[in-house]
């Protein structure tokens, strides 16, 4: 889970809630068009194209606006931006497993969700080099129950993430090629994007950057 750092709400979807009168007001049912793909795509970006969870790839046609906080709370404003991310999983093809927001739900629970809004979210979580997900502290009750909420450890998302940690396991490769790899990696590429499982590359192989 990488930590998103907000920004600003997208000026269409800004200017579409400022649009409310006594005649008519916003509100998630009726939100659509070019405000709603305005707002998608700035949560894409903030999170560099990866999942708000699991950190794989966001792809327009499988990803959904995650509200955080479920928005079936009656204190929630479901228009509120700083409570809104992206999600993988949008429609499920028959047999696919569920994670991410899609197994959340309307589950939450602040004393048992870590939440990728948090600066300390990162260091919540380890990584094995088979790609398996634990918390980083046997006694971090949040962070198990995360993982088992959202589906984090499932089979799927673990080969997944074992994909990603493959090429780094290269014995060609020199300390300095390691350190350019990872380096590189770790950085955004042209389009903005971080690389899928982000956190589990660093967790792994952040160190011959560090050192």
């Amino acid at each position: 889970m990488k930590h998103v750092v907000k920004g600003s709400e997208p000026r269409l979807f800004a200017e579409w809630k400022g649009c409310a009168n006594e005649n008519w007001r916003p509100s998630w049912e009726n939100l659509g068009g070019e405000p709603k793909k305005a707002l998608k795509e700035s949560l894409i970006a903030e999170q560099g194209s990866i999942c708000c969870y699991c950190e794989r790839r966001l792809a327009e046609n499988d990803s959904h606006i995650e509200h955080f906080r479920p928005r079936c709370d009656p204190a929630v404003d479901p228009l509120e931006y700083s409570n809104l991310l992206c999600s993988c999983q949008e429609n499920l093809r028959r047999g696919e497993p569920r994670h991410c927001g899609n197994l959340k739900g309307d589950w939450f629970d602040p004393a048992l969700l870590v939440s990728p809004l948090s600066v300390d979210c990162e260091r919540r979580f380890a990584f094995t080099g088979d790609g398996g997900i634990t918390p980083a502290d046997e006694k971090d009750s949040a962070a198990s129950e995360t993982i088992k909420r959202l589906g984090l450890n499932i089979s799927k998302l673990r080969a997944l993430r074992a994909g990603a940690v493959e090429p780094f396991l290269d014995e060609a490769l020199s300390p300095e090629e390691m350190r350019c790899f990872v380096s590189g990696y770790l950085a955004k590429d042209d389009a903005g994007r971080f690389g899928e499982f982000w956190t589990t590359i660093r967790y792994l192989f952040g160190g011959f950057v560090e050192s």
